[in-house]
């Protein structure tokens, strides 16, 4: 690594300060620490966050779920508040990586970072969910802007986000054996307005699939779904898959997720 200092605030306010400074947030490392080690990212001040109390943690607000930025995976997996209300999200929670990325990544983390194949932006994205910094809030649809980018500004952090409570919701998703990300995730939610579909691994970000949702609108079936056509155009093709074998896990993946949602 290139030198740097260390900073572990216990304060938000003390947190903000360094930020504001320059300093660059320090989340789980998963990541940051990874890319600093291969010196493709040089960074002059680190700013630990895992002192500050006031980004972690779970709490249920009416119908909706409020997890802290630096609440921890397993914990997310773990909450009897997340198991009770919204068991899909402490699923895709539990199955995140392997047991020591899910002892060190943060909520907060992953969807600051939005790695293309990470799981939690397709939560937080089929949720419709609100992520809470410390300058505003961010509907999930203005929130992703595309590979590893999103609305955050400069200095701004992720303190939060609130998760909408669905009717019914599941998350599936095929991994690659090596590095555990999806190779394709959907999670698929239900709301009293309508379905809401977020894909994972396909593409350069998450997504919400358009037509899948206004299938499962009408019938929230796996039938539904199948008779739903997925455009390969936009999907990557790599060394891992192609595009068109994407697009064919979109609709598998989407079927065994609505099938889980409906307890089958």
């Amino acid at each position: 690594m290139y030198a740097f200092t260390l900073e572990r605030p216990a304060a938000l306010a003390d947190v903000r300060k360094l930020l504001a400074a320059g300093g660059k947030p320090l989340a789980g490392g998963q990541t940051l620490l990874a890319s600093m080690k291969l010196r493709l990212s040089a960074h002059e001040q680190l700013v630990d966050l895992g002192a500050c109390a006031e980004l972690a943690g779970i709490r249920r607000e009416g119908d909706a779920i409020v997890i802290g930025a630096m609440t921890r995976h397993l914990d997310v997996a773990a909450s009897a508040d997340v198991n009770s209300a919204y068991p899909a999200l402490a699923d895709l929670a539990s199955r995140i990586g392997d047991r020591q990325v899910r002892a060190m990544g943060t909520l907060g983390g992953s969807v600051a970072n939005n790695d293309p194949a990470a799981c939690y932006p397709s939560a937080v994205l089929a949720s419709g969910a609100t992520i809470i910094t410390t300058q505003r809030e961010i509907g999930a649809d203005d929130f992703f802007q595309g590979l590893f980018s999103t609305a955050l500004e400069e200095g701004e952090l992720i303190t939060a986000i609130r998760f909408p409570v669905p009717e019914k919701a599941a998350y599936e998703k095929l991994r690659q054996k090596a590095s555990h990300f999806p190779l394709v995730g959907v999670f698929v939610a239900k709301f009293s307005d309508g379905v809401r579909v977020a894909v994972t691994g396909a593409g350069n970000g998450v997504f919400r699939h358009g037509g899948l949702e206004a299938a499962l609108s009408g019938s929230f079936t796996p039938e539904a779904a199948a008779g739903v056509p997925i455009d390969d155009g936009e999907l990557n093709s790599d060394l891992h898959a192609t595009a068109a074998y994407r697009a064919n896990l979109i609709g598998v993946l989407t079927r065994r997720a609505v099938a889980k949602a409906n307890g089958a």
